[in-house]
């Protein structure tokens, strides 16, 4: 990803990270009232409202000719039940419907019941280890340290280490730069050459001396407060083995894409990730910003950064497989919604879509090795939420292909009709994401939820298809 020139002074409303004066207006502008709402301002521009109104007009478009071609809808399914294949076709259909409609209703109630863990006071906090490994991110790297260096945690009980994996641009010179402004507070480490993330990060634990480790991509900025609020479950909760962060997006300033993915994001997050968290089984702690229990990590290190799929080292997904071992183990793996992150996310299609397949491909990895134990006794306490919650990624993943096909067919016949109940069905489905969003940060930002949706529709649809049949290859995609 190319390096942002947003400084980390922008997210704090208190403290300094150079001579320069504080700015007034922070990005994070949260209420320590814990019914206020999280706000974080966001620009407008022409051409933003023109694609929101496009995709209104096209949603109320395809809405319209539902109504119209009604019969011809009903004729469809009058041949779908006079045919044995329709049959079935409806049938597994509807099984497939009422096993998510059940899964989104259990998904609510959890999500209703969450709550995140508060922070504990600093003589009770463990020691932590944070970790920046960093490749060719050029002086957001340096932001990154700041902001980490600004955290209201105790300074003697915070580690600080920055890895440049082989950088071809100045990476190595920013992170110096942080040495010579945070001095012993920060310990900085080169790789001889680029061995990928995971080595990286396989170095970094093996330096560090925290109880707790964390792992913070270096195209990210963390709040003030976001590292205590990650580390305290770990006190709470002595079988806690890991903790996601709450992700959100950094450069929707500069892109229209961004703009959707933070919809996208707080969906997957705050909604999903609170839901598993109530189940102690958060499939995904991921690399932006997560926590680690340093024995936890320590037990799986070996086959961690050996892990292979199909024979080759495996150099993509490493926050999904160590997510994935910590919860083999028997731990519990959390959610802190109050531990905010924000990130940088691809501006273009081909930075997207690459991010995607590499997402898809780690995916089918992880279910894969998920399989070998989650119907097993890899715990103690209840094991039916994860097993629900693997059992709803599985079958995304096993009717990824008669499904294209169908759509490919359904296309091939009947396009106008296809395409009416593609876009109403999107308008219905993404709805309550527009709702999710507008209650919790702003109804205006809220309405990407619709553009996203048929963007993804249309324009990625190909993704799970291709990211299932090429699973095997390597290469992190979008790294430049």
């Amino acid at each position: 990803m190319e390096s942002e020139t947003i400084i980390s002074k922008q997210f704090y409303s208190s403290g300094t990270l150079s001579s320069d004066a504080q700015l007034k207006t922070p990005i994070f502008n949260i209420n320590n009232n814990k019914t206020a709402k999280v706000h974080i301002e966001r620009p407008t521009s022409k051409s933003g409202l023109a694609i929101l109104i496009a995709t209104f007009l096209l949603l109320l478009t395809g809405t319209f000719f539902v109504f119209q071609f009604q019969p011809d809808f009903d004729q469809l399914h009058l041949e779908r039940l006079n045919s044995t294949g329709g049959i079935i076709f409806l049938a597994i259909t509807v099984a497939l419907f009422l096993f998510k409609g059940g899964m989104f209703a259990y998904n609510l109630y959890l999500y209703l019941k969450y709550k995140p863990i508060e922070s504990v006071s600093d003589e009770l906090l463990p020691t932590c280890t944070v970790i920046v490994p960093a490749y060719n991110e050029g002086k957001l790297v340096y932001e990154t340290l700041m902001s980490l260096a600004e955290s209201d945690f105790p300074e003697h009980k915070l580690e600080l280490l920055a890895i440049d994996d082989g950088s071809k641009d100045d990476t190595w010179y920013w992170i110096q730069q942080a040495k010579v402004k945070l001095g012993d507070r920060v310990s900085i480490f080169q790789q001889p050459e680029n061995k990928g993330k995971r080595h990286a990060l396989y170095r970094g634990f093996n330096l560090g001396k925290g109880e707790i480790f964390v792992t913070v991509d270096s195209d990210s900025i963390v709040k003030k407060d976001t590292l205590r609020n990650l580390v305290s479950p770990f006190v709470v909760d002595e079988k806690c083995g890991a903790v996601a962060g709450n992700v959100q997006v950094l450069n929707n300033k500069k892109a229209i894409l961004p703009k959707m993915l933070n919809v996208s994001f707080v969906m997957s997050f705050e909604f999903m990730r609170s839901a598993e968290s109530m189940l102690g089984s958060v499939l995904c702690t991921p690399g932006a910003l997560a926590a680690y229990r340093s024995t936890a990590v320590f037990a799986c290190l070996p086959e961690w950064i050996n892990q292979t799929f199909m024979g080759q080292p495996s150099d993509i997904g490493e926050d999904r497989a160590m997510t994935n071992m910590i919860l083999k183990q028997g731990h519990h793996v959390l959610f802190q919604k109050n531990s905010y992150v924000l990130t940088n996310v691809p501006e273009t299609y081909k930075g997207l879509y690459k991010m995607f397949i590499r997402w898809g491909r780690s995916n089918v990895r992880e279910n894969l090795m998920m399989a070998k134990y989650v119907f097993k006794d890899f715990r103690k306490e209840s094991k039916v939420g994860a097993r629900l919650l693997y059992t709803e990624q599985f079958l995304r993943i096993l009717m990824t292909y008669p499904f294209f096909i169908f759509m490919i067919y359904f296309i091939a016949t009947h396009p106008l009709l296809f395409l009416s109940s593609a876009l109403l069905g999107i308008l219905m489905v993404s709805s309550f994401s527009v709702f999710f969003y507008a209650k919790k940060y702003s109804l205006a930002e809220s309405f990407w939820a619709y553009s996203y949706s048929v963007f993804y529709t249309f324009g990625l649809f190909w993704i799970a298809p291709y990211s299932i049949i090429t699973a095997h290859k390597r290469g992190w995609l979008t790294r430049g």
